[in-house]
């Protein structure tokens, strides 16, 4: 197995960084020869290494952010696995308050990001707060070098630590009967497929879910559906989805069901493991319209629970992950703390 390194250069003057993976080089140079080339994005090498070209830098977690109040610490979900994950625990107004615990995925096509990235972590910090939620964000592993569904696995780790792991925050203060899964992009992708997960296997100590939110969710199929043609501006459009899907899951095709949860002979969306789902998509979002088609599917599957759709107008895809204090993305945290509280 090829060991890695990750090394990072922060470009002050664009608030972002430039992430290459490795593997450990003899001593003989030799000329790099591309694979895969999606910038700007990322580029795959055939010797195996990988170059992030954007994605924002990673912060530290901090026992009260200055903005929100927020505390947050980083903890190990799975010493086997080493899974970590960081988490947001806002003001508390009683000493033994119990909150709904919100397991929560990044987006960034399978292939980008962090749990530990700046936009992230201040989302996370706001998302705590306002609608007054204990977040375990889920540092899962990326493709290309853990190809899924290796996050998918890291997801179920996580679900299953929740009731073991001994951390404090979520012993004294997370409600363990009360555990929502959610994401944004492919971090909805993530959650949606996990809920698939909770329907056919038993969650470690009996946990549940109580429900799961997908915003702005990473679905595709083989051909445009819907009639809308909105025009998103920060790159990740329709084409590049289907590039990014292609490296996270080589071969796999938009026909597969964890992509296209509505494509014949998928699992019956009847059988999610939760009791309510809400949908969030936004009216400029390039691939708005698989969310709706699974919102649709969802309500026509048969499923018993409760299934609600939030658009938000004039906005693209994952806006509020990048000014979480905009009129918009105010009005969706207040969307999803009702989600949490009812």
């Amino acid at each position: 197995m090829t060991q890695h390194y990750i090394s990072t250069t922060y470009q002050s003057n664009t608030n972002s960084s430039v992430i290459t993976t490795q593997p450990k080089m003899s001593s003989t140079t030799t000329t790099k020869e591309l694979k895969t080339d999606l910038s700007p994005l990322i580029r795959v090498y055939t010797d195996g290494s990988v170059e992030r070209l954007w994605g924002p830098p990673t912060v530290p977690a901090t026992l009260e952010d200055p903005e929100t109040g927020v505390a947050s610490k980083d903890i190990t979900l799975s010493p086997t696995t080493n899974l970590i994950a960081r988490l947001h625990l806002p003001k508390l107004t009683q000493q033994n308050q119990k909150l709904p615990i919100v397991v929560y995925f990044h987006g960034g096509g399978f292939c980008l990001k962090s749990a530990f990235s700046s936009t992230e972590h201040r989302y996370m910090n706001f998302l705590a707060t306002e609608a007054h939620a204990l977040i375990v964000n889920v540092e899962y592993r990326l493709a290309p070098e853990h190809p899924l569904p290796a996050a998918y696995d890291d997801g179920w780790t996580a679900l299953n630590s929740l009731a073991s792991v001994d951390e404090p925050w979520i012993t004294n203060h997370g409600d363990l009967n009360t555990i929502f899964v959610g994401g944004d992009s492919a971090g909805a992708n993530i959650a949606h497929n996990l809920a698939m997960r909770a329907g056919s296997e038993t969650l470690n100590n009996g946990i549940k879910l109580r429900g799961i939110y997908l915003c702005h969710p990473y679905f595709l199929g083989p051909k445009r559906v819907g009639t809308r043609d909105p025009k998103h501006d920060m790159g990740f459009n329709k084409e590049r989805a289907y590039d990014t899907w292609e490296l996270a899951y080589p071969g796999a095709g938009p026909n597969h069901y964890m992509i296209n949860p509505s494509v014949k002979d998928a699992p019956s969306l009847k059988d999610l493991g939760c009791e309510k789902v809400l949908v969030i998509t936004g009216e400029n979002d390039d691939i708005v319209d698989w969310g709706v088609l699974y919102y649709n599917g969802l309500k026509e599957s048969g499923y018993g629970g409760n299934v609600e759709l939030f658009e938000v107008k004039d906005e693209g895809h994952s806006f509020q992950v990048f000014n979480p204090t905009c009129e918009n993305a105010k009005l969706m945290i207040q969307c999803l703390a009702s989600f949490f509280h009812s």
